[in-house]
């Protein structure tokens, strides 16, 4: 169900590599490219988004002017630099930020509006595979929501939490995930290397291999444990294999990792918080 948002103007306040993605998907999803404005102060952006026939500036209040939707995605250093001049301006219009650690309470002062969605996006998205966690306060109504869902849902999975405490997680989560997957990848193609595959050949198949994980991960009604499971013989390789992996601890490990992502989460958001004051 896309209608609703091919109905919108949609400006994006930051063309940078997130904003490219979703842009690309509106248009792949039938946003008319004349419906999306987009300000970048980066003159070579610039020039990168002309080539989508949508319409560019450097000027954040033209380019907020029209719209129905304004999409932030901007560097979080810039933040209250970029929304201090645009606040009160936002009567009528759906705010949604992509902007790593940016608190809709934060937000909510520098613009003077409540009508604000806040997700915690991954990069996958580049690749139309994203998964994408959102949060909205009670201001914000169905309709929103479901325009909010809309724009994301171009480049991947759309998933709502019931707080922003949880936005800490996502991040943890399958906003930083991508990186666990590439450190597994980089470290079975290196033991492919030591056990004499062709660096090629190793890198093959265990990207092959992560992609066939994740696929049957995906469509299999059994989870990933059973799945784990399934493919463990006994005293075969495989659990060889495995038992290396508990007895270094692997998954205590991964799951104090994942503890300390959401903590840097937490002391990122309150550092954006404290400087935009």
């Amino acid at each position: 169900m896309m209608s609703a948002v091919l109905n919108c103007n949609i400006s994006f306040i930051g063309g940078g590599n997130m904003a490219q993605a979703l842009i690309g998907g509106l248009i792949a999803r039938g946003l008319p490219s004349t419906r999306i404005t987009v300000s970048d102060p980066v003159e070579k952006v610039r020039e990168l988004l002309t080539e989508k026939d949508v319409h560019v500036t450097d000027d954040n209040l033209v380019a907020i002017r029209d719209a129905d939707i304004v999409v932030f995605a901007v560097k979080p250093q810039v933040l209250a630099s970029v929304l201090k001049p645009l606040k009160g301006l936002f009567e009528g219009k759906l705010v949604i930020s992509i902007v790593a650690g940016a608190e809709i309470n934060t937000l909510a002062q520098l613009l003077e509006t409540q009508r604000i969605v806040r997700v915690m996006p991954n990069t996958p998205a580049l690749v139309q595979t994203g998964a994408h966690g959102l949060f909205a306060n009670d201001d914000v109504n169905a309709q929103d929501r479901e325009l909010a869902s809309q724009v994301l849902a171009s480049t991947g999975l759309t998933l709502w939490v019931n707080s922003e405490a949880q936005i800490d997680a996502v991040t943890a989560v399958s906003g930083s995930g991508p990186a666990y997957f590439f450190y597994m990848m980089e470290s079975m193609i290196r033991a492919g290397k030591n056990l004499g595959l062709d660096e090629k050949v190793a890198t093959a198949l265990t990207l092959q291999t992560a992609l066939g994980a994740a696929q049957m991960a995906i469509t299999s009604a059994n989870t990933p444990a059973e799945l784990r499971k399934n493919v463990t013989s006994p005293n075969g390789t495989t659990q060889a294999a495995l038992e290396v992996f508990d007895r270094a601890q692997i998954s205590q490990n991964i799951q104090a990792a994942l503890a300390a992502a959401q903590k840097r989460s937490q002391e990122l958001a309150q550092e954006l918080s404290d400087s935009t004051k």
